[in-house]
């Protein structure tokens, strides 16, 4: 029987998901006050090394272009050398940055490589093997940003495939495009071809976040995936619709509202980057941040409670403000509609339209 247990680890979050021979951490730190990056990394390092297993992936949203030297000091910290990282840079703004760190203990964890750089990870367990990518950058980042997204996606499909998957294995993706704002319209075209060359509009649409987001090569942009693969009937992955909005296919967005994966003893929700849009994809309470928030919050919570959730069951999640100063809002928002504290980085990041003022993605665990 599969059981989750939250604790709080040297001033981060960490919870538990144990099944069987298997424990998963996933834990979420953000920095203390004014504490530095080079100090919560460091403290990031002592969490992991205190916990133990194998790090799947990590995660460092928020952190400014003046920081990129510590990039190498975390990678030592944390796993000493090899760590998959997805290093999302922004002006960090009001100290808004965090460090996401998924662990496993129980099972064998292999690298996924290419072009001498760590890309991810790869792990099984007896209903299925898994594959993580994380911080993927195209390999000729002066090209023209949809050449970028093209050839990033070949990258992705060839990883995959290197590594006994395919591209309709995937179930969840995360895209940090620079600038998003100028050339969100035409990487949606890039990802729309790829996906029927691959046959993905006819099989389950990932779920997927689009945000805008920096990254240490100054590419177009940086992107991760999640695929898995089953070893038979007992798992299974489906989409799962939003009861507030409509598919995010009618305004030429190709990806799911959410995606559930459903193991032999706890259930996985994985909600995609979620804004403040009505069900005929247009934006809703336009310069109203804590309208936007609110909204948001109420389209998420409604996704989860359709599948027997709420924001308790919570595992991870990624909040994004336009701007630095409206952040206390989602916190405020929380405590006064009673909601329990869950694990949230919250960062600077432009959403894909220039009228929204927030988004979340979330990842949920329930056991049976």
């Amino acid at each position: 029987m599969a059981r989750i247990l939250r604790r709080v680890v040297a001033g981060s979050d960490v919870i538990t998901l144990e099944r069987g021979r298997i424990q998963e951490h996933f834990v979420t730190l953000k920095p203390g006050g004014e504490e530095s990056p080079e100090s919560l990394f460091s403290r990031a390092g002592r969490v992991v090394h205190q916990i133990g297993g194998q790090v799947v992936s990590s995660e460092v949203l928020g952190i400014a272009a003046a920081d990129r030297t510590h990039l190498h000091d975390f990678a030592r910290a944390v796993d000493g050398v090899g760590l998959p990282i997805g290093w999302i840079e922004k002006a960090q703004a009001h100290n808004l940055l965090g460090v996401h760190i998924w662990l496993i203990a129980g099972t064998s964890v292999a690298r996924v490589e290419a072009d001498g750089k760590v890309l991810g990870s790869v792990f099984e367990d007896d209903g299925a093997r898994y594959c993580r990518l994380v911080g993927l950058l195209p390999r000729e980042a002066s090209a023209p940003r949809p050449v970028q997204a093209e050839t990033l996606f070949r990258q992705m499909d060839e990883a995959l495939t290197g590594n006994g998957f395919g591209f309709a294995d995937v179930f969840r993706t995360w895209f940090y495009n620079d600038d998003i704002l100028a050339w969100y319209g035409e990487f949606n075209a890039v990802r729309n071809r790829f996906f029927r060359e691959k046959g993905i509009f006819n099989g389950l649409m990932p779920a997927s976040t689009g945000i805008g987001g920096g990254n240490v090569a100054s590419a177009a942009l940086i992107a991760g995936l999640l695929a898995l693969r089953p070893k038979g009937q007992a798992v299974q992955v489906s989409d799962v619709p939003s009861p507030f909005q409509s598919s995010a296919a009618n305004y030429g967005s190709s990806f799911s509202r959410a995606v559930e994966v459903r193991l032999p003893d706890h259930r996985r929700i994985y909600v995609s980057g979620t804004a403040s849009i009505d069900e005929a994809g247009k934006t809703l309470f336009v310069g109203d941040c804590q309208a936007q928030v609110r909204q948001t919050m109420q389209v998420v919570g409604a996704i989860l409670q359709s599948r027997g959730m709420d924001w308790a069951d919570v595992t991870r999640a990624l909040a994004y403000f336009k701007r630095a100063e409206d952040a206390p809002m989602l916190d405020e928002y929380r405590q006064q509609q009673g909601l329990p504290a869950f694990p949230v980085i919250v960062a600077e990041n432009d959403v894909c339209r220039d009228e929204l003022l927030f988004e979340i993605e979330v990842d949920a665990i329930q056991t049976q």
